[in-house]
């Protein structure tokens, strides 16, 4: 007995340890800077910012984090305004500072208008590793908490965070929200949230969509009365070299941060900010796709620009793009093709290829999927959310064995797969991303969106995202393929690739959007 005692305080006092280093690495980051509100009452913040690196993409993709999450939720049913600086992760996501509590415990977080709640990890989370490598709310250290105990989930396309509603006070730059209820998070069932650079998300869309019929924060501040307009706003800096992230606007909007007249467009439906957009031109030419009108959100919360596999393929086709997943196709053909050939021949199972070779985790079964088989035998792209390499070797696992049950030649089958591209460019990527030759943007066509009958044009050099790999550059279409299904899809996403070109208000008193040249 006193031997179990003694081993179980060894293991407590371990778990005790590795907790407080990963706290450690947490908060041993260079604090965000706050400056005092200038002349026109906005408060600034100075911001963080890193490189993109192809490896961080990769992670993405492999945790299934490419998707919007917030499409897949399912929810229980100038002057005297306030800025609040952005932080650019990567250049694809950007991040603020809030407070929660009495004293405020600080939070990095998305503001996300394609969602409608305020989460972040609670103190209570225990048993998932993400909350570990984040900012956690404590309760008992803030004198305005509120219990309320009612149980919430949000589910994503990549997993879920689920907890217990809790009520405190939000401070957002100088402005303090009463009462606001959120999301105490006991549970991060997803591993993208574990690479991820922020603590939790800010919803900004409506009350429609939000988990528990929470009210939003927004909605708070506005029936508060701590703003002047019921108008937010964002300018998205895309400068690489620029210190600043960026700038979300509570109450109005900064005129330093666009150029010209804002054209406004009616929201459709409450739930997302949406509206309609038309016809969508490659180069002076229209697809037709939108002629007649089709649906689109703002949404500040996704990198890029997400629309329908057929668009969105004919897009990449006419700038050059490749899947990312196809280039790893080609790389595992190189360098496993003659190995996986050989060990199919000595009978290994085709499940177990990949793992013998050290490209999968596991055993390979639970790569192989009915998507990869339909690839495979109709060459059609699936979206598929597993590790590149490992995908891509199942593929040609599949490929082969179907090959060898015709007798096809082995010297033929694989140049084939090689040299004509064929398989390897049939399957997209797992997030949708395809990367295209940085040496190319010179040629490649600008690209318009038709917004309240004006032209919102994108220059190649607007819609490619530039990425570091080592001392090598990286480009990334901004167009990703993102099916959204019925019943609030087919839909386009115009996300932060839009955003940073376009200066953006959200009008929730009007319900309307507006769009101008950002400065």
């Amino acid at each position: 007995m006193e031997s179990k005692t003694r081993v179980e305080w060894v293991a407590f006092t371990i778990v005790i340890l590795i907790s407080c280093c990963l706290e450690l690495l947490h908060f041993n980051l260079p604090p965000t800077e706050a400056r005092a509100a200038d002349a026109g009452g906005l408060v600034r913040l100075s911001l963080r910012k890193r490189p993109l690196r192809l490896e961080d993409v990769k992670a993405k993709a492999a945790a299934g984090a490419g998707g919007r999450a917030s499409f897949v939720a399912a929810g229980d049913s100038g002057n005297g305004a306030s800025a609040l600086p952005l932080k650019n992760y990567f250049d694809a996501q950007y991040f603020g500072e809030v407070g929660i509590g009495t004293p405020p415990q600080q939070f990095t977080v998305v503001f996300d208008t394609g969602s409608s709640n305020l989460w972040v990890p609670s103190s209570k989370c225990y048993f998932s590793i993400p909350c570990y490598f984040h900012s956690k709310y404590n309760s008992t250290r803030s004198a305005t908490y509120h219990t309320n105990g009612e149980s919430c989930e949000i589910k994503y396309g990549s997993g879920s965070i689920s907890g217990v509603l809790g009520q405190d006070n939000v401070e957002l730059g100088d402005l303090l929200v009463e009462d606001q209820v959120f999301i105490e998070a006991t549970r991060e069932g997803s591993i993208s949230l574990l690479v991820s650079k922020f603590d939790g998300i800010l919803g900004l869309g409506f009350q429609e969509m939000s988990a528990g019929d929470a009210v939003p924060v927004w909605y708070n501040m506005v029936q508060q009365r701590l703003v002047k307009e019921e108008v937010f706003s964002f300018w998205l800096n895309r400068d690489p070299n620029a210190l600043e992230g960026g700038e979300l606007v509570f109450g109005g909007s900064d005129p330093k941060h666009f150029k010209g007249n804002h054209t406004y467009v009616p929201v459709i439906q409450k739930g997302y900010w949406q509206f309609n957009m038309g016809d969508f031109l490659i180069g002076n030419l229209s697809t037709g796709v939108c002629e007649g009108g089709c649906g689109a959100i703002v949404d500040s919360g996704t990198s890029l620009l997400a629309g329908p596999t057929s668009i969105v393929t004919e897009i990449n086709h006419a700038i050059g793009a490749e899947g990312i997943v196809s280039a790893e196709c080609k790389k595992v053909v190189s360098q496993f093709g003659d190995m996986i050939w050989d060990l199919l021949i000595l009978g290994v199972k085709p499940d177990q290829v990949c793992s013998q070779l050290g490209v999968c985790m596991f055993n390979g079964a639970q790569y192989v999927s009915s998507q990869i088989e339909q690839v495979v035998k109709e060459n059609e792209g699936a979206s598929v959310n597993n590790d590149l390499l490992c995908t891509a070797c199942e593929l040609l696992v599949i490929w082969v064995r179907n090959q060898l049950k015709h007798k096809e030649i082995k010297d033929a089958v694989l140049n084939y797969v090689s040299e004509a591209s064929f398989l390897c460019e049939s399957l997209p990527s797992p997030s949708g991303e395809s990367i295209v030759d940085c040496n190319s943007l010179p040629t490649m066509p600008n690209v318009s969106l038709t917004i309240g009958e004006k032209l919102f044009i994108l220059t190649p050099e607007q819609y490619v995202v530039k990425i570091e790999e080592g001392i090598k550059e990286i480009c990334i279409s901004g167009f990703m393929v993102f099916d959204v299904p019925p019943p609030q899809g087919p839909l386009w996403v115009l996300g932060d690739v839009f955003m940073g070109v376009y200066h953006t208000v959200f009008d929730s008193g009007n319900l309307q959007l507006g769009f101008a040249e950002a400065a």
